[in-house]
This record gives structure tokens, sequence and C-alpha cells, in this order.
């Protein structure tokens, strides 16, 4: 019942982000609809790994394994693959996903609570870390690279 519960959730969101991709970057429904069904099929077939496979991996390292494999020029396939998941919209399809994620932390408000203003000191700490860090690497690559 988990396996098609969680069919029932990418659908879902898959359906949302048909609609963000037709409001936003104007793609029209029927063109984006393969690229999305090819999503799904990566993200149910990672999460079946995920459930039968040896190892505790979790499903999203089998996800991003999977869509790296199919997607990979070379691949059989993968460029009628890169041609369909095109015309879904990243951001498109990050809306929706991000809804929920709200709506699952939203859940555990009172534990939330618990923790008090300390995880919002550290969240910024963090935060303002990754982006240093991350600012200091870009810098280091492009000064490497010639790019500026």
């Amino acid at each position: 019942m988990k396996l098609l519960e969680s069919l029932y959730v990418l659908i879902l969101v898959g359906i949302l982000t048909l609609v963000g991709n037709q409001v936003g970057p104007k793609i029209p429904f029927a063109e984006a609809i393969p690229g999305m069904a090819i999503l799904i099929l990566i993200s149910m077939a990672g999460i079946i790994a995920a459930k039968y496979l040896p190892g505790g991996i979790p499903a999203v390292a089998y996800v991003v394994t999977l869509g790296c494999i199919v997607t990979y020029p070379g691949f059989p396939g993968a460029d009628a693959i890169n041609k369909y998941m095109v015309k879904v919209n990243f951001l498109a399809l990050c809306t929706p996903i991000l809804a929920y994620a709200g709506i699952a932390i939203g859940k555990d408000l009172d534990a939330l609570k618990k923790l008090g203003w300390r995880i919002l000191v550290v969240s910024c700490v963090v935060f303002i870390g990754t982006y240093i860090g991350s600012a200091i690497i870009a810098e280091v690559l492009l000064k490497a690279t010639g790019q500026i």
C-alpha cells in the first residue's frame, strides 16, 4: 500500500507541476506530460529500489542515480528522454514540493516551538556558513578556470 500512496503523491505533484508549468513559463500542458511521466517513473523506480534493495540507501539517492544514468549522453534513449524532460520547468517542479514540505513542517509546529530561539540562531549560522562557503568555492573555481 505504501508504494501506491507514493505513486498517488507523485501523480498529484506532477499535475500541480504541469499547472505551474503552464502558468509560469507558458509551456503547454500537453507538451510537458511526457517529461513529467518520465520523472514520475524514475521517482517510482527509486522508491521501489530503496524499499527492496539491501543496504538502507535512501530513495532520493536511487532517484538521482537513475535520473543521471538515463539522461547521460550515450545511454540508449537519453536524447529522447532529454527532449521531453526539458519541457518541465525546474521552478514549476519545486513549487509543489516545497509546499508539501511546508505542510509537513507545519504538522510538527509544537516540536519546533520546544526547540525555541536556539534553532533560529543555529539555522542562520548554517545558512550564512553555507552561503559563504559556496561563494568562496565559486570564486576559487571561477578564477582557476579564468572565468573572472
